[in-house]
């Protein structure tokens, strides 16, 4: 029988989303072979540390540029309300694969890790202009940016480690990402109120569309 699809992301989003996804991997890579001794063998997957040194600002900018895009696209649907409480606080429930509440497009942790990133983001951005050598480091005390970028940092590796987890923990997410689209079964499950929502626009683009053809 063939599975009844919802599109969840559009190919743009999809691609966006990579590109952000590839940026923070090589920054997350440079970085922490910049910040820890120990993992300064990484950045020879640059080539030399200098080549490191001089990629990392700018694959920064490139990511922020397509973060910024998603948060554009996606703060609408971020606001916490009194579902997403209602799912945080059965998270012991929710981990044993039972979902709680009536959620929407994004659930309390999809919408934490949002708001978290964004916050990562800004400060990411503003303390890595001020290090950015030779633009703007005599502007700024160099060594407090350092320490909050490489806070910002940890702390986003850490988040995006949760993310990825449970992107394949939560069976079907993953093919949303790379196809585009879930089942109906999983969107019922997971984002009932999304489910409810699409499943009615797309009962209203099939009526305008008998409509015009009759």
């Amino acid at each position: 029988m063939k599975e009844k699809l919802i599109q969840r992301y559009k190919r743009s989003e999809r691609i966006n989303h990579w590109i952000v996804a590839v940026c923070f991997v090589l920054l997350a890579i440079s970085g922490l072979a910049f910040f820890y001794p120990a993992f300064f063998w990484l950045t020879g997957v640059f080539g030399t540390p200098q080549l490191a040194r001089i990629i990392h600002p700018f694959v920064g900018v490139v990511m922020f540029v397509g973060f910024t895009v998603q948060f554009f696209r996606y703060w609408k649907y971020n606001f916490i309300d009194k579902e997403d409480i209602k799912w945080m606080k059965s998270v012991k429930t929710v981990l044993k694969g039972h979902e709680t509440g009536d959620i929407g497009k994004y659930n309390g942790g999809q919408k934490g890790m949002f708001w978290l990133m964004t916050a990562c983001m800004a400060v990411l951005l503003c303390t890595g202009f001020i290090a950015w050598r030779p633009y703007f480091a005599e502007m700024f005390p160099i060594p407090v940016a350092l320490l909050f970028h490489a806070w910002a940092a940890l702390i986003l590796i850490a988040g995006i480690i949760v993310h990825v987890y449970a992107a394949f923990w939560v069976k079907g997410t993953i093919r949303a990402m790379v196809e585009g689209v879930v089942t109906q079964n999983w969107a019922k499950k997971h984002h009932p109120r999304w489910y409810r929502e699409m499943m009615a626009k797309n009962a209203e683009a099939e009526r305008e569309k008998g409509n015009k053809s009759s």
